[in-house]
């Protein structure tokens, strides 16, 4: 019995956590739509005098996309003679000679290239590097995979009307949103952020984040923040906090847009996931107890909490999932009074709010409201489904982030698909060594299918829907998963 009760108190804790997660998430929501009434907000003019900015592109490994990137910043719309691009490049592959090559396309464009061969600090680092022979009062950053408009200088500078503004972030949005139901969901989960939370955030003085790319920082505040550390995988989220923590202000603007590629198989999706909700981790365990002791607003600090550590869902989800089970048995036998089980229901509404979010967020993209609901109708219960079938392998990501065990910044591998020039199999950086979690997966699976039999077969029907999410989230994603990984072989 005092195993029973174990199990209900872990299921009990879990679904607290992600009730709690939801109302940070329903009251995000409410200033969201909050700021759509207050959307007449003019921008602000253009400065007298324009400033000098440089664009940092860091790069590494990048055979596939780096042409594509170099075309779009050499198009962007701002005075050359205040313009300097930095070509941020740790690359060990013929992407060093492609680039080279490249940039013999544009002698009127003041280009950097910057080549380092010891990697160190990753990311960071080499953005660290930058900063040293960077000339401009403003420094934007833009990834491999990005397609920056060619105005984005023009519409982000004037933000920086105030000497307290520090950077801007901007929306980023998806070229190959429509190349298969994966990039679909990845889509939907990125706008929920970019819509909902950013905005949420930012209409109510809450901290937010710099995403690591689309966005543009004065120099002064990266500085004056202590400039790129890299002892998270989350370089950008960890600066972001240590700016605002300093007095900077942030500002979001989701009408610019930032247009990106989404990772198209799992192995490059779990990838980038790992590095984010490992990062987040990190950043909430360097970063918690010193907006907890600052003198800031409870709504503040509150939104910190579930920023920083909203990776932790993933364990929530884990531990609710796997305590279901024993919670299931012990209510069928008897072994624990049915009211218990009946009682945690209420913490169901916690599931009910994070799903209207993303519904909110499938109707704000600019659809036609029938397109949307048809759309949302199978989209968000297979998202539901698939963000919980990645519980497993992000919440060994969050759990190493929390316990401080230390591993490399591993690049998302990019693709091109707008090209057409490679198959998905001829990507000479996919990542073909399936890890045990992948397996795991693939038995949580099985397990969730019976627990789906049992409930027909006894007719206890009460977690019924849970657990059918969780076996078609964790079948497809292991489906998935051993797909990707077994490309090229």
């Amino acid at each position: 019995m005092i195993f029973i009760y174990f199990l209900c108190v872990l299921y009990g804790l879990g679904m607290l956590f992600i009730f709690i997660y939801s109302l940070a998430q329903g009251h995000l929501l409410l200033h969201f739509l909050k700021s759509k009434k207050n959307h007449s907000l003019s921008p602000p003019k253009a400065p007298k005098t324009w400033p000098k900015v440089t664009v940092q592109l860091p790069i590494f490994n990048e055979l596939y996309v780096v042409e594509r990137l170099i075309d779009a910043i050499a198009k962007l719309n701002y005075p050359r003679e205040l313009l300097q691009i930095q070509l941020l490049d740790d690359s060990t592959d013929q992407t060093v000679d492609l680039v080279n090559e490249k940039l013999k396309e544009f002698p009127e464009i003041d280009f950097q290239y910057i080549h380092r061969t010891d990697r160190v600090g990753f990311k960071a680092g080499a953005l660290r590097e930058g900063m040293e022979k960077a000339t401009g009062e403003f420094i934007a950053i833009f990834d491999a995979d990005f397609v920056p408009d060619p105005n984005f200088l023009l519409s982000t500078i004037p933000y920086f009307s105030s000497e307290k503004i520090g950077m801007v972030q901007t929306r980023w949005t998806h070229l190959n949103r429509n190349y298969s139901v994966l990039t679909r969901l990845q889509a939907l989960a990125l706008d929920t952020h970019f819509l909902i939370e950013q905005t949420g955030r930012n209409n109510q003085g809450a901290f937010i984040n710099f995403n690591g790319t689309g966005g543009i920082w004065r120099k002064s505040c990266i500085y004056d923040a202590g400039n790129w550390h890299d002892d998270t995988l989350t370089e950008d989220l960890d600066l972001s906090y240590r700016a605002q923590r300093k007095g900077w202000q942030f500002v979001y603007r989701p009408e610019i847009e930032s247009p990106a590629e989404l990772p198209p198989i799992m192995s490059a999706v779990k990838s980038q996931q790992f590095r984010w909700t490992k990062g987040g981790a990190e950043c909430a365990m360097k970063h918690f107890g010193k907006v907890r002791q600052e003198n800031l607003p409870f709504r503040v600090k509150f939104h910190s909490f579930a920023h920083l550590f909203n990776s932790v869902i993933f364990i929530a989800v884990l531990v609710t999932s796997l305590s279901s089970i024993g919670v299931w048995w012990a209510g069928e036998q008897g072994l624990i009074p049915s009211n218990w089980v009946q009682i945690s229901g209420v913490f169901l509404v916690g599931f009910a709010l994070i799903a209207g979010t993303y519904l909110v967020s499938f109707f704000f993209e600019g659809r036609s409201f029938l397109k949307s609901a048809w759309s949302a109708i199978w989209q968000l219960p297979l998202f539901l489904s698939v963000s919980m079938g990645l519980a497993l392998h992000n919440a060994q990501a969050v759990w190493e982030g929390l316990s401080g065990k230390k591993s490399p910044f591993i690049r998302t591998p990019k693709f091109n698909l707008e090209s057409g020039k490679e198959r998905l199999s001829l990507n000479r950086y996919l990542i073909h060594r399936m890890p045990v979690t992948t397996w795991l997966e693939g038995v949580l699976a099985v397990l969730f299918w019976g627990m789906v039999v049992l409930a027909f077969v006894t007719g206890n029907f009460l977690f019924l829907p849970f657990h059918a999410m969780l076996a078609v989230g964790y079948s497809l994603v292991f489906v998935k998963s051993f797909n990707s990984y077994g490309l090229g072989r």
